[in-house]
């Protein structure tokens, strides 16, 4: 069932990108962020250097191949997987989504590819599915060093602003930096990765739902024995852990499994004073 839900957000991310890519900012000369505004630019140059054009579906599929290899070393199998899935799906779709303009105007192609962007990226996240590109790139570091770092794809954005706005034109690069502005502000509004969570369960079986917690999602748990439901007096636990909003589909899917009969209710955007390890799939 968590199968079917990550690729099926594969899918809708390759959807969304290839109508991002070829319906605003092929048309709009707008680039996006990371790996995709990476081979945008690289396909666009193709043009002026070779004489032809590599289509940008292709350029995005050789810039994602040698990042997977590292992700199935550095990071993991499965995540190396979904990740070739969701590249995969879409450079498919890039290629075979008609290239549509519906308008010239940069500004427009720059705000709405950025919000269709923003989505996919946002579904995909929801799904703990990484796009590839800078996001292996970072990850890898983060195993390496534990050090978080978002300066990366900050690094890799800059530098694609910095040629776009060299070999098209200045305003080029101020548009594209109006749609990857647009585009991180609609991904936190569909996912924000560490939203943190506070779920309360109710159950009689509190040793299988913590063995779960603390092997799965390696998260912590209090347990409030000796609590009664009204209705039926049946002895019962409460269970109080938070999570955060990427744990959200995991803790679902393994409460499922630990008892399908537990009580559970969920409280978003607590605040928290203590000890709370972020952590990364």
């Amino acid at each position: 069932e968590k199968y079917t839900e990550k690729v099926s957000a594969s899918l809708l991310y390759g959807l969304l990108s290839s109508i991002a890519v070829n319906f605003f900012f092929q048309p709009g000369h707008v680039y996006s962020s990371g790996a995709t505004g990476l081979a945008q630019v690289l396909s666009a140059l193709s043009v002026r250097t070779l004489g032809f054009e590599i289509p940008v579906s292709l350029t995005f599929y050789a810039i994602n191949i040698p990042l997977l290899i590292l992700a199935w070393y550095k990071i993991g199998h499965k995540f190396s997987i979904f990740t070739f899935i969701t590249v995969t799906m879409s450079s498919l779709f890039i290629q075979v989504m008609p290239h549509v303009t519906l308008t010239e105007d940069p500004l427009i192609n720059a705000i709405f590819g950025g919000l269709v962007m923003g989505t996919g990226i946002g579904f995909a996240l929801r799904n703990n599915i990484s796009s590839g590109g800078t996001d292996i790139v970072s990850l890898t570091i983060r195993k390496r060093t534990g050090k978080n770092v978002g300066s990366i794809s900050f690094l890799v954005n800059g530098t694609i602003m910095l040629i776009a706005g060299l070999t098209f034109g200045w305003k080029y690069a101020l548009y594209s930096m109006i749609t990857i502005f647009v585009s991180s502000r609609v991904t936190d509004a569909v996912f924000t990765k560490q939203k943190r969570m506070q779920a309360m369960i109710v159950t009689s079986q509190p040793d299988a739902i913590i063995e779960k917690i603390h092997k799965k999602l390696h998260r912590g748990a209090t347990i409030i024995h000796n609590a009664e439901g009204t209705y039926n007096h049946q002895e019962k636990a409460v269970l109080l852990t938070v999570i955060t909003r990427a744990e959200f589909n995991e803790f679902k899917y393994i409460m499922k499994k630990a008892d399908p009969q537990a009580f559970i209710t969920i409280s978003e955007n607590v605040h928290i004073i203590g000890r709370f390890v972020e952590t990364e799939e």
